[in-house]
């Protein structure tokens, strides 16, 4: 699709910076929130709100409803999406500085190239892609590993085993997403996505006990900001630069926000919550990195077998 051009420099400048700086933040923000709201709770309240304003949002602008099947492919795709990926993501930041966090979550890329190789397979794997991968995974492996001497304490391994698995959840969620029958307006998509990730995040929260230990009037000013923060700029603002981006430049551009949201987050980590920035985070986080600029950069190569093309896949 030819992307439109009519708009100034300086709104795609905005844009990227948005979703650039406010998503690489978004990190340290959930970790000022979950020191003191349970992480479910914290979820629930952030993607609710927000799908709510999204979804009230497209129905003023005269966006239909959502039929009773796009709902239902909605809420089917919350669970992996947002109580799997985003719960594991905030239960996790209690253990795991916000700045490894997303450096452990850029390795979305990394397992869906997995998912690509092995089980869609719609994609080769060639020796870069290899490369690659084994870097990817060194990474991961410089973070956690107990047995290396590389300064540092490695992180927290259950917090590891959390954003590791949601990392996953991410990945298997991407690759079956453009599938289902969701709404054609990207933004009502997400909206409602994000309104019955609140919802499930809420049940589970209060199944997990979650609700017991929330007491907002002891909650500090800074908790509910970072709320406001992540619900407002994290899920709306960046979400809507984000889609506007989607239809006025380059997927390859606009998928730069994996490289730099990371790096962001990291630099905000050490110098505003001071969180260890040393030989370990440095070469695990670069590794990381490396491995995902390859991959996000390696043309696709179907299999020889393959005789349909794979459906384009649907930004959202």
């Amino acid at each position: 699709m030819e992307k439109s051009r009519d708009h100034q420099p300086w709104q795609t400048w905005l844009a990227f910076a948005i979703i650039y700086l406010v998503w690489g933040s978004t990190f340290l923000a959930i970790r000022i929130g979950v020191q003191e709201v349970p992480p479910l709770v914290l979820a629930a309240m952030r993607f609710f709100v927000a799908g709510l304003v999204l979804y009230l949002w497209m129905i003023a602008r005269g966006e239909p409803s959502p039929t009773a099947r796009q709902w239902g492919a909605a809420s089917l795709i919350a669970v992996p999406f947002f109580v799997m990926d985003y719960g594991l993501v905030f239960w996790a930041e209690r253990r795991v500085p916000s700045g490894i966090t997303a450096v452990m979550l850029a390795t979305i890329p990394v397992f869906i190239a997995l998912m690509e190789i092995l089980v869609l397979r719609t994609q080769r794997l060639t020796a870069r892609l290899a490369l690659a991968l084994l870097i990817g995974c060194g990474g991961v492996a410089v973070l956690v590993s107990r047995s290396l001497s590389l300064g540092g304490a490695p992180i927290d391994r259950l917090g590891a085993i959390g954003l590791i698995l949601a990392s996953l959840s991410w990945s298997v969620s991407s690759a079956f997403v453009t599938r289902l029958p969701l709404p054609p307006s990207k933004v009502m998509s997400s909206g409602v996505q994000m309104l019955m990730g609140g919802i499930f995040l809420a049940i589970v929260a209060g199944a997990f006990g979650e609700f017991r230990d929330f007491h907002p009037a002891v909650v500090s000013r800074a908790a509910w900001l970072s709320l406001a923060y992540l619900t407002v700029f994290g899920s709306i603002v960046a979400f809507t630069a984000y889609t506007w981006l989607i239809y006025h430049e380059s997927p390859t551009k606009v998928g730069t926000y994996a490289y730099v949201n990371p790096v962001i987050a990291v630099l905000l980590g050490y110098f505003a919550a001071g969180e260890p920035l040393g030989v370990r985070t440095i070469l695990g986080a670069a590794c990381i990195l490396v491995s995902v600029i390859v991959i996000t950069t390696t043309p696709a190569k179907k299999p020889a077998a393959a005789l349909t093309p794979a459906a384009e896949p649907e930004n959202s």
